[in-house]
C-alpha cells in the first residue's frame, strides 16, 4: 500500500461499522451533539500530543503512506482523522451493543433519582 494507506484504512473502519446505524438503528450520527462531545476532547488532546511529539522528534509518519497534506505541527491530515474515526466507530460499537444487549450495564446508565 503506497499513498493514502492511511485513508483507506479509516475509510474501511467507517464503512465496516456503518451497518450498526443503518442496520440496528443505533442513532449515533442522528445524535450529532452528543457524538461531537464525545469526540472533541479526544481529538484536542490527542492532536496537541501528536504535535508535541513531532516538535520533539519522539516519532514521525512515514511520507509514503500518508497523501501529504499536513496541518499545524507537521501532523499528517489522517492523524487528525484517526482522532475522529476511530472513536466515531467505538461510540457505533458500543450503542450496537447497547442495541442488542439492553440488560448489559456499561456504567452510564441513569439511576432511578436521575430519571
Amino acid at each position: 500500500m503506497g499513498h493514502g494507506a492511511y485513508l483507506l484504512i479509516l475509510a474501511a473502519c467507517l464503512v465496516g461499522t456503518l451497518p450498526l446505524e443503518l442496520v440496528l438503528r443505533v442513532r449515533v450520527y442522528a445524535r450529532w451533539r452528543r457524538l461531537l462531545a464525545a469526540l472533541l476532547p479526544v481529538a484536542v488532546v490527542f492532536t496537541a500530543w501528536d504535535v508535541a511529539a513531532i516538535h520533539a522528534g519522539w516519532w514521525r509518519y512515514d511520507p509514503r503512506r500518508t497523501i501529504g497534506v499536513t496541518l499545524f505541527g507537521r501532523l499528517p491530515l489522517e492523524e487528525l482523522l484517526f482522532f475522529l474515526v476511530i472513536p466515531v466507530c467505538a461510540v457505533l460499537t458500543l450503542e450496537a451493543v447497547r442495541a442488542r444487549r439492553p440488560t448489559w450495564l456499561i456504567g452510564d446508565e441513569l439511576s432511578g433519582d436521575e430519571r
